[in-house]
């Protein structure tokens, strides 16, 4: 009799369990000029956050503060090369790369997911997305239809789809679509060597790789209306990004999808992305909500690119190309003036989109969440450790008759110090062409100059006296993220060194300075004391309380900043940030340590503090 009872109890609870599973399954589809969710035409009202670029901590915050707009939707990209940290090695749950959490947070907090898995994401983001290394196989090229790409591809969507191919709203998750690559359309106006063919020929296969991986959609493209002839899959609804003329958005969506909608705008931009050395990008509150009410009342879907863009921590900003600039990088923040500031403070631009949402919504609007607690910092007097050619000592250099790539030292970010010694001197003018991006110049210890790529300074006057050692300190400042320049991408020296007409060959040793964590220095001592060379400092300073904060950095010049081991990025007084976000999750009560390493090294007042408020404006350089 005791038998039975257990097998009563244990069927019960397996039918209890696969009813409630049942229950929870939803259907979304695109289907007579509709979205439709569980058979209902719902509009789309989506806001864009990236989870790798806020700390895991925050997202829930985050999430809440989109849902308090009266938003239904969260968008957001997936980099592959911030999950693939090494090649074969992958990584989906430490710190903030668990997207498995993330995903299954929004359905917590009544939101809707839009997945957008790239391989290329393009988003300000080093690579757009791509693993530097994809570079090192001669064979391999990408975005176009090449066998050893697609091959890459398909070992990366198919660890994502492991990851969230559960979450789909059809099984019970809040993934309700599945982006088809991205801007394919653009790439293709600007590949015109390759035939329109090949190109749909890989669009079409990255489609079937996402569905071979287990995803099953709806799936859509998103381009500019204008490239919908490049970007856009037959039978795929095509999503366009940026487009304010609802005539327009609709004329093209017909043209390539069956005459008939549902209308999206996939990038809706409430604000704009900053480059290092050129003015805040700014949009103005009136414009936004103008654009908004519009999509409201015509019944279009849209997402706003970025609702909120947090911060390019550590190495992973990328940058833009243009032929005035050979490159643009781009700066740490990015904040992107969006509605939900870098900090996930509420600004003037949510608070009137949410009143917008109030009038056109019926569900009622939860409040937001309270605001993370904020401190000032105590000034902290940085000690200098080291110099950069100090620590040289400690490393064992690769050496080659000519420079090498970061990529040929199976090196992704950071710096690289090329040396040379010569045994006779030599003067006339340094070329280096090829070189990605920042260096700057040492001649026996001795700080010369700087070359810089965003400013297309290639050149300088030298003079190398006899036995004596040149160093060159190169910065690899992000990989070029949009455009067909993407395929241009290696970093460090990559072509010869010229003083005057005379190549520089022979005994070239490079040290790799990948600088993605704090170094071991504690055994060197600090030997070179000359200005200008590039130098580590260091501090602890003691804390009662924590809580959010940015460093004003404008007493400094260039460099990169740890904090208890965590990379804030990268600072520059060219402007125009000259604040580093630092959340308060990552400070600790009683002792902190804080790691500089400054590059320019020269007028430095080597003190350093936060301010209880993003004073982006505030600290512009006279340098812009």
């Amino acid at each position: 009799m005791k038998w039975l009872i257990l097998f009563i109890i244990s069927f019960l609870s397996g039918f209890i369990s696969v009813t409630a599973q049942q229950q929870s399954l939803h259907q979304f589809e695109i289907k007579e000029g509709s979205f439709m969710y569980d058979g209902k035409p719902i509009t789309i009202h989506s806001g864009e956050m990236h989870f790798a670029r806020i700390p895991r901590e925050y997202w829930r915050h985050r999430l809440q503060m989109i849902k308090a707009m009266g938003l239904n939707t969260v968008a957001t990209y997936v980099f592959w090369n911030y999950h693939e940290t090494a090649p074969g090695k992958w990584d989906f749950t430490t710190e903030n790369r668990n997207i498995r959490e993330f995903v299954k947070m929004a359905k917590d907090e009544g939101l809707f997911v839009i997945l957008r898995p790239g391989p290329y994401a393009c988003a300000e983001w080093e690579f757009g997305g791509y693993p530097w290394w994809l570079q090192l196989n001669k064979d391999l090229e990408i975005r176009t239809y090449n066998q050893p790409f697609l091959d890459s591809c398909k070992v990366y969507l198919g660890k994502l789809a492991e990851q969230v191919k559960d979450l789909e709203v059809s099984k019970g998750g809040p993934i309700i679509m599945v982006q088809v690559e991205n801007e394919f359309g653009s790439y293709v106006a600007q590949r015109k060597d390759i035939p329109l063919e090949q190109h749909k020929k890989y669009n079409l296969a990255i489609r079937n790789i996402l569905e071979e991986s287990g995803f099953t959609g709806p799936f859509f493209t998103s381009d500019g209306s204008s490239l919908f002839n490049g970007g856009a899959i037959d039978g795929i609804l095509p999503a366009a990004n940026g487009e304010d003329d609802i005539a327009r958005l609709k004329t093209a969506v017909n043209e390539y999808h069956h005459n008939q909608g549902p209308y999206m705008v996939a990038e809706f931009y409430p604000g704009w992305l900053d480059h290092w050395g050129e003015a805040f990008e700014k949009v103005t509150t009136a414009s936004v909500i103008k654009q908004t009410e519009q999509y409201l009342q015509n019944n279009i879907s849209f997402s706003f690119y970025m609702i909120h863009g947090g911060t390019n921590f550590g190495f992973t900003s990328g940058a833009n190309y243009e032929k005035s600039h050979l490159i643009q990088p781009d700066i740490t923040s990015y904040d992107y003036d969006a509605p939900i500031n870098e900090a996930g403070w509420i600004t003037e631009k949510y608070t009137a989109i949410r009143d917008l949402m109030k009038k056109y919504t019926v569900e009622p609007i939860p409040e937001p969440p309270k605001q993370i607690p904020v401190i000032s910092l105590p000034s902290i007097s940085m000690e200098k450790t080291c110099s950069i050619l100090d620590w040289k000592i400690s490393l064992k250099p690769v050496v080659n008759d000519v420079p090498l790539s970061f990529e040929a030292l199976n090196q992704g970010n950071g710096y690289v110090l090329y040396s040379r010694k010569f045994v006779q001197p030599v003067t006339g003018t340094l070329k280096i062409k090829g070189i990605r991006d920042y260096a700057t110049v040492y001649v026996n210890g001795e700080y010369i100059g700087t070359l810089n790529r965003q400013s297309n300074l290639f050149e300088m006057k030298i003079d190398i006296p006899f036995n004596a050692t040149l160093d060159i300190l190169v910065e690899n400042m992000g990989r070029i993220n949009y455009g067909s320049e993407i395929v241009h991408n290696q970093k460090g020296i990559i072509s010869p060194v010229f003083i005057d007409s005379n190549a520089i060959t022979g005994n070239w040793k490079m040290y790799s300075m990948p600088l993605e964590k704090v170094p071991e220095l504690d055994q060197l001592r600090n030997q070179n004391n000359s200005k200008g060379v590039a130098s580590f400092y260091t501090a602890f300073f003691n804390l009662d309380q924590t809580g959010d904060t940015f460093l004003d950095m404008h007493n400094w010049g260039k460099g990169i900043v740890f904090i208890n081991g965590h990379h804030l990025g990268r600072y520059w007084n060219k402007g125009p940030q000259q604040t580093l976000y630092l959340p308060g999750v990552w400070l600790k009560k009683g002792r902190n340590e804080i790691f500089i390493f400054e590059q320019k090294n020269e007028k430095l007042k080597p003190v350093i503090s936060g301010k209880t408020a993003p004073v982006l404006d505030q600290l512009i350089s006279d340098n812009n």
